[in-house]
């Protein structure tokens, strides 16, 4: 089971939004089901940054867990995403993806 976020992040957003990707990934590797993650990136012309992580989870139970985790984890540090990618412009794609076997 791949967890998949795809992230555009504005130039002016790009430090932060690195240390709150260490401050997860840290996080999340040390959850039951968690298998493995890799960050991908790119920068566009103008200088921002498309960001891709994918997280590899044991299964559907174990990622559903997960994400209730960092959802805690978030409300005990008082730490909003929401409100934060809107006060930086930053859009996010996100979803579950299955591996295609050909």
């Amino acid at each position: 089971m791949n967890f998949i976020d795809k992230f555009f992040v504005p130039a002016a957003a790009i430090k932060e939004f690195r240390e709150r990707v260490k401050i997860n990934r840290n996080f999340i590797e040390k959850l039951p089901g968690f298998i493995e993650d890799a960050a991908y990136e790119y920068t566009d012309n103008d200088g921002n940054l498309i960001f891709i992580t994918v997280a590899m989870w044991q299964s559907a139970e174990a990622l559903n867990k997960a994400k209730e985790a960092v959802q805690a984890e978030y409300k005990k540090e008082g730490f909003d995403a929401p409100a934060m990618f809107k006060r930086l412009g930053i859009t996010v794609d996100r979803g579950i993806y299955t591996r295609v076997h050909e």
